[in-house]
């Protein structure tokens, strides 16, 4: 346990950290940014496993989910989103890590969510789904845990609390992507004592920015951009079109790296967790993490640039 002396001092210092501009924290190349609780630094690009990542995971291709780990761990990421909601994609994922001998170098974060839409989720269910996961992964103590969609937080938050007390899970929080959720979340960021939380965010869609990436930051709440491609409604948006010359002022020359920098570039934002199956988008994502992020300026002319192409 933490003295009160210990305590202070790692405030100051993610205080710090937070200050100062991502590419202070460069190491190896890729940005990081701290985890505004400890000060713990993360790559500001990671891999999600919704969408392409599932699918693979869903034909149980171990050796193909296997190859993405390998390109985001060589070119400088750690950070890992997945879900037992995920289909396969949390189990197959752990199978993949463990037969490669990479389980130790992932952050891990995953979810809790046993409540249907609108329902209540059994204390027993919740318990047995964190301890699914804790067994698909063999490892003693998982990184993050975030309740999904903050459904039933009143029952599945304190579960998380309680790993988190036993020394079993390091953070927790929880997750939306969707605005109805969002005065509930912010509330919730008031009420409870989150490490994280996870958000949709992109260059086309801003709404985090109102109140809830402003908030993450008054109350030293890490965050995790879900969504940063829109699925696929800002790759419909661009296509036929080319990333505009002054993005490589940037380092930006694919659009991947155009809407990712864009995101990791809210000073309230920790990590990017795109999906991909493909372990050379795996890498052109991960170029987003060096280099630099684009300055206010720069950040309202590529939302500017985005809005001009028509919808």
């Amino acid at each position: 346990m933490l003295t009160r002396r210990e305590y202070l001092a790692l405030t100051a210092q993610a205080g710090a950290a937070l200050a100062l501009p991502a590419s202070v924290f460069a190491q190896g190349g890729v940005i990081t940014r701290p985890i505004p609780k400890t000060g713990e630094q993360l790559p500001i690009v990671g891999l999600g496993s919704s969408a392409t990542f599932s699918q693979i995971a869903g034909a149980a291709d171990v050796e193909g989910i296997r190859s993405v780990f390998s390109a985001m761990l060589d070119n400088g990421g750690t950070v890992f989103d997945t879900a037992p909601g995920y289909g396969a994609s949390e189990e197959v994922a752990a199978r993949a890590v463990n037969e490669a001998g990479l389980r130790d170098r992932v952050f891990w974060a995953t979810k809790l969510n046993v409540a249907g839409r609108g329902a209540s989720a059994d204390p027993a269910r919740a318990r047995e789904q964190v301890e699914t996961s804790f067994k698909r992964l063999g490892r003693d103590k998982i990184d993050l845990i975030q309740v999904h969609n903050v459904a039933d937080m009143a029952t599945q938050f304190p579960i998380l609390e309680e790993f988190k007390q036993a020394g079993r899970v390091r953070y927790i929080g929880t997750t939306t992507t969707f605005k109805p959720q969002y005065t509930a979340l912010e509330q919730l960021m008031r009420d409870e004592p989150f490490d994280f939380i996870g958000i949709d965010y992109a260059v086309d869609n801003l709404g985090a920015e109102e109140r809830i990436l402003p908030l993450a930051q008054e109350r030293g709440i890490g965050v995790l951009v879900y969504l940063p491609f829109g699925r696929t409604r800002l790759w419909d948006r661009v296509e036929g079109h080319a990333v505009p010359e002054w993005a490589a002022e940037l380092g930006a020359t694919t659009w991947a790296q155009f809407f990712l920098k864009f995101a990791a570039s809210h000073p309230a934002v920790t990590v990017v967790t795109p999906a991909t199956s493909k372990p050379h988008h795996m890498i052109d994502n991960l170029t987003a993490a060096k280099g630099r992020l684009p300055d206010e300026a720069e950040r309202r002319r590529m939302i500017d640039f985005i809005a001009a192409l028509p919808a």
